[in-house]
């Protein structure tokens, strides 16, 4: 961020859809600092390549938006709309973005790390190599999305909507998927051992069939279906 020059600057602002507009017509990318921007609409600008810290952008609209390349730090996104947004090669590092709704948003290529995203709506939204890591994604909603051969680190995918996803050889580290939606769910020679399967259902079962976990987790998968281990 050192390279951008003052002007290119805002800091502790309160900045509208027009103030925006006017940043966006400037030779560009921008970097807000500190900046109020709730509840504004901003949707389908294009902001590619801008940087946002500490700004507060809860219930903003940036629907259709383009956000390729934009970097994301310690920002208040609760309930915000992304729908259909671009954020593709997006960084987003210590935000929290709870019951965002990221419906159908292009995430190719985003990093997502030490995140809040519980309840977070990132149903039909692009997932190829989207990284997640240290997040919170509890009570989220990622019907088919794709985790295919990816390592997830301290990920908390506790009771959300993992109907159809794709965790072919998946490495779980540190990460729960305690009463989590897994009808429909591809788990094959992925790596189980590092996630908290509590809360697993008998229908379910079957689902992992092909993939890794401990003892431990044996047991208790067992004792859920009235069974000891001799």
């Amino acid at each position: 961020m050192d390279d951008l020059s003052p002007a290119r600057t805002i800091d502790g602002q309160t900045l509208d859809r027009a103030q925006i507009t006017e940043c966006g017509n400037a030779p560009g990318p921008w970097l807000l600092r500190d900046c109020d921007l709730a509840a504004a609409d901003l949707s389908g600008l294009d902001l590619t390549g801008w940087r946002f810290e500490r700004c507060d952008m809860r219930r903003t609209d940036l629907s259709g938006a383009r956000l390729e390349a934009t970097h994301w730090q310690g920002c208040r996104g609760g309930m915000a709309r992304l729908v259909g947004a671009d954020l593709t090669d997006a960084v987003v590092a210590s935000c929290d973005w709870n019951n965002a709704a990221l419906r159908n948003a292009r995430l190719a290529g985003a990093a997502f790390t030490g995140c809040k995203l519980t309840g977070a709506d990132l149903a039909g939204a692009t997932s190829i190599d989207t990284r997640f890591e240290e997040c919170l994604l509890i009570a989220a909603k990622l019907p088919g999305h794709s985790f295919h051969r990816k390592v997830l680190r301290r990920v908390d995918l506790g009771q959300a909507d993992l109907t159809k996803c794709d965790f072919r050889e998946t490495v779980f580290e540190a990460c729960s998927l305690r009463d989590a939606q897994v009808a429909g769910a591809r788990f094959d020679k992925a790596d189980l051992r590092g996630a908290d399967l509590g809360g697993l259902q008998l229908v379910d079962a079957r689902l992992f069939r092909g993939a890794t976990i401990s003892h431990e987790q044996a047991s208790q998968l067992l004792a859920q279906l009235g069974l000891r281990l001799g």
